[in-house]
């Protein structure tokens, strides 16, 4: 028995082609002219797919949605919307549509996402049972932590895996983004095609579009053979690109046409279809960045479909514990290591500007350095034995008071002074932009702390 979709469009042309095409792949078509029609179509046929237009006289495909996923849940959503609504389809995708579509789109690109939404179906059971599996083999689990704000989290990486959508993830440094990364990899249908990585910081920005995009034979001196771009070696898997806000923004352009199209043009080639999951993360605030112009807005909205939020350690200081264990019994010199309750307390009065990648540092130290099998304080580094005192501490206001710029020229000092210099790491801790920590050393000619 083939599949059923219902199609929703009040443009009665769009709505004979769409239906054209999606017969002629083999699936059972319903059509309505407005939302007021569909519902009691839906209501009665129960199709498993709705295919809606954004616009229309009446009913919105956005209001569509809401009625449609308030009855029935498990129901697939696309939604159709002209190029400058995108903005509204993200909306609806955040609200619970699988996948949206953009005027004008080709019959291979609908085929593609009708088919992409039916084989979500069908392995939503398959992801529930490995879901289980999953949680059974905590102990291979990547991501360690019981608090709450993790578990949010990660509830929203399970969700967030089952779609195709792109993900940006934003968080400290630290903080475990390419891990969630692979993890929503590991979960999702793509899990047996690759997982690609690449630090957009990494890469001199001259080589940059080479190896994102690849290049041809002689496309360039020193171009001596064919080369593919990570995007082609990510081919029916995930692409996952590292410190996005670092991306020039002469290449950026060129990243959203391929999220538009679906397609990409390597170096001095020609155009090239790929199928690819893009998950991107980023320890800077993007709004910061599009309002100094230094990255576009509609790249972002095409990026942030589903934003996800890593907590810092500090927030999650329940977590540590387990982490702790977790470092110790991984590590080739934890074998019969014992760690004493005050070293845990100790660890937890600690701030982690570099969190878990910082505590792991801090962990790896006490194992080659320690003098016994048991750690304890006097294992602690002495940055951490100094500071785990001040890091629940407040500026101490004099009696005479204090001017508000002399106060955050104190918060500054005080910030870099807790992370030992280390601009970026004050940055985050003031949870502000690292440009923003620069103009204000420079503006209160802070050179030393």
């Amino acid at each position: 028995m083939s599949e059923s979709v219902l199609l929703v469009d009040d443009d009665a042309s769009m709505r004979r082609v769409i239906e054209f095409t999606l017969q002629e792949a083999g699936y059972q078509v319903l059509t309505a002219a407005s939302g007021e029609e569909a519902l009691p179509l839906f209501r009665h046929h129960q199709p498993a797919l709705v295919v809606t237009d954004v616009r229309m006289e009446g009913m919105s495909g956005y209001q569509v949605l809401e009625k449609v996923l308030a009855e029935s849940p498990a129901t697939l959503v696309i939604i159709i919307t002209a190029y400058s609504t995108v903005e509204q389809a993200v909306g609806a995708m955040k609200s619970g549509a699988y996948d949206y579509l953009t005027k004008p789109f080709s019959g291979e690109q609908l085929r593609l996402a009708v088919a992409r939404a039916f084989e979500y179906r069908a392995l939503r059971r398959e992801n529930t049972q490995l879901h289980e599996v999953l949680q059974r083999q905590e102990s291979t689990h990547p991501i360690i932590g019981q608090s709450e704000v993790l578990r949010q989290v990660l509830d929203q990486v399970d969700k967030v895996a089952l779609s195709q959508a792109p993900v940006l993830i934003t968080g400290e440094s630290g903080t475990g983004k390419e891990l969630v990364a692979r993890q929503i990899h590991q979960v999702s249908s793509r899990r047996m095609a690759p997982f690609v990585a690449i630090n957009c910081a990494a890469i001199p920005e001259n080589l940059l579009e080479s190896e994102l995009f690849g290049h041809v034979k002689g496309a360039f001196s020193g171009a001596i053979k064919d080369q593919k771009g990570r995007f082609e070696l990510a081919h029916g898997g995930t692409l996952f690109l590292d410190e996005i806000a670092e991306l020039p923004l002469a290449l950026q352009p060129k990243l959203l046409r391929a999220l538009q199209e679906k397609e990409i043009e390597p170096l001095g080639g020609q155009s090239r279809r790929i199928d690819v999951r893009l998950v991107a993360a980023t320890n800077r605030d993007l709004h910061e960045e599009i309002s100094q112009q230094r990255f576009r807005q509609d790249l972002y909205y095409r990026l942030a479909v589903v934003p996800l939020t890593l907590p810092p350690l500090r927030e999650r200081r329940d977590d540590i514990a387990l982490l702790v264990d977790h470092f110790v019994t991984h590590h080739p010199q934890g074998r019969g290591v014992q760690i004493a309750q005050t070293l845990y307390e100790g660890l937890a009065e600690y701030a982690w500007p570099g969190n878990v990648r910082e505590l792991y540092n801090v962990v790896e130290q006490m194992l080659i350095l320690r003098h016994n099998d048991q750690l304890d304080l006097n294992d602690l580094p002495p940055h951490i034995k100094s500071r785990s005192s001040e890091s629940s501490s407040v500026l101490q206001l004099p009696p005479e008071g204090y001017s508000l710029e002399e106060l955050e020229r104190q918060a500054v000092i005080q910030a870099m002074r807790y992370c030992r210099g280390n601009k970026s790491q004050a940055a985050a801790f003031l949870r502000i932009p690292r440009h923003t920590l620069l103009y204000r050393l420079e503006k209160y000619a802070i050179t030393q702390w």
